[in-house]
């Protein structure tokens, strides 16, 4: 591998790849924190062309972390389908970017097996925002629950009622009210203040009641911690349709979230066996660029590249829904509204090209150089990338995250103008409530009225 080259008179040499891979990452604030990102806009650009040259095999020769040092490089080594890898292992990251950029949806399938990655960070760096939009909207990827998310033309939103006291009547108040918007064909899915086998066997029982005395085709979940959900699944009276975790690119950031390979899979068994759901993808996952700086953990290696391997763990485990939080952690690793913009639309399009059904949580915190605008701007951008869905929170305030992300009213707003719609049996049902009509919102819409009994909560 050549690791220099000169620009306007002036020579750029890197330690490594890693170095390469750091210095070519658009500018991030926790890049810069960690001491790993570009000292300059044309160290910036000398990374990027060193980097254009670099092939796909020399990037799975040399991992960001050693296979002997990290079970996710073992991980995504080891599923690598060598047939498809065969393909595309003499390109460089600059070829391999026009082939993305050319391809078409069944193409791009073709080679995603062959991918690590270190591979998908590395053509990540070298797309501008609209090359990222423009390819992720010809890569949709599918995944079955209870519904099935992710088809063409369809838009969706988890219906995300958190409550800072995990008050019941809170939490279905909010959910009353983003269905009466059309919002929660995702998911209807709380983060729970307390991390216990009651209240998240107390909450889903709750959402189950709800979905059926209705007749609402979706999925519940409660975003505890994995293990309290398995000890919550050993219940047999508990109705689980999606397990949840966040996870992190690196073994010991996961060690950090109280997680393992083992400790993962032997969640998936657990889910497998006693789900309530019926599809074969009932899996949630969370992740952020940062995540692993914010604990220690990040080995020298900068955000893309770590976020990428996250969504190659995600993959072992063939999710429902996975979502990027991309501005939840703060200025500390996302400084301000345009660094937050490209990294949810670097994320989302790694998911896709990895292959798996992503969302992104729009989301920003308030000590951030962010406001709601930029907010607005990443949803209407996932949208035209063909995101499977974003966050619908009750005026766009989380009260127990404590950020700002998107709302019941964006969600139906994208909808409107983009002319998508929600997941098909869910928008039925909303019909047959009197809510949407022809894939959009009626009258009646935003009463959550409609779902009290006896006119009280």
């Amino acid at each position: 591998m050549r690791l220099k080259t000169k620009l306007l008179n002036h020579t750029y040499e890197f330690r490594d790849l890693n170095d390469v891979m750091a210095k070519a990452n658009e500018e991030k604030t926790g890049d810069s924190l960690a001491g790993i990102g570009a000292d300059s806009a044309a160290e910036r650009v000398a990374a990027k062309v060193v980097l254009a040259e670099v092939t796909l095999k020399e990037l799975r020769e040399n991992p960001c972390i050693p296979y002997e040092a990290d079970e996710i490089t073992r991980l995504e080594e080891d599923a690598v389908d060598e047939e498809a890898f065969a393909k595309i292992a003499s390109m460089s990251v600059g070829e391999f970017r026009e082939f993305l950029l050319a391809a078409d949806t069944k193409t791009i399938a073709s080679i995603r097996g062959g991918l690590t990655a270190e591979m998908i960070a590395a053509v990540t760096k070298l797309m501008s925002n609209m090359n990222l939009i423009c390819i992720a909207a010809k890569m949709p990827v599918t995944a079955t629950c209870n519904t099935t998310i992710g088809l063409p033309g369809v838009f969706a939103g988890r219906l995300q009622p958190n409550n800072a006291k995990d008050d019941i009547r809170g939490i279905m108040a909010s959910v009353y009210e983003g269905i009466s918007y059309g919002i929660g064909d995702a998911v209807i899915g709380l983060n729970p203040v307390s991390d216990d086998v009651d209240t998240v066997q107390r909450i889903l029982g709750e959402f189950t009641e709800f979905m059926e005395t209705w007749d609402i085709p979706t999925q519940n979940c409660v975003l505890a911690h994995v293990t309290t959900q398995m000890e919550a699944l050993k219940r047999p009276e508990t109705t689980m349709d999606l397990m949840f975790q966040s996870l992190a690119g690196t073994e010991d950031a996961n060690r950090g979230f109280g997680i393992s390979l083992t400790l993962m899979d032997e969640a998936y068994a657990c889910m497998k066996e006693r789900k309530h759901s019926h599809g074969p993808n009932f899996m949630y996952f969370e992740t952020g660029q940062g995540s692993e700086l914010s604990l220690e953990a990040h080995h020298g290696v900068d955000q893309v590249t770590l976020e990428a391997r996250c969504y190659a763990m995600a993959k072992r485990y063939h999710p429902f829904l996975v979502n990027t939080v991309v501005g939840f952690i703060g200025p500390e690793y996302l400084y301000d509204g345009k660094q937050t913009i490209r990294a949810g639309l670097e994320d989302h399009f790694m998911g896709k090209l990895t292959g798996i059904p992503m969302g992104v949580d729009c989301c920003h915190t308030n000590h951030m150089n962010s406001d709601q605008n930029d907010s607005d701007n990443l949803a209407m951008l996932v949208a035209m990338a063909g995101g499977n869905y974003i966050m619908g929170i009750p005026l766009a305030d989380d009260v127990m995250l404590m950020n700002q992300t998107t709302s019941f009213h964006d969600i139906a707003s994208i909808r409107e103008v983009t002319g998508k719609r929600p997941i098909r049996e869910f928008e039925q049902a909303m019909e047959r409530l009197g809510i949407m009509e022809d894939g959009r919102l009626t009258e009646r819409a935003g009463d959550p009225s409609i779902f009290w009994k006896g006119g009280a909560l």
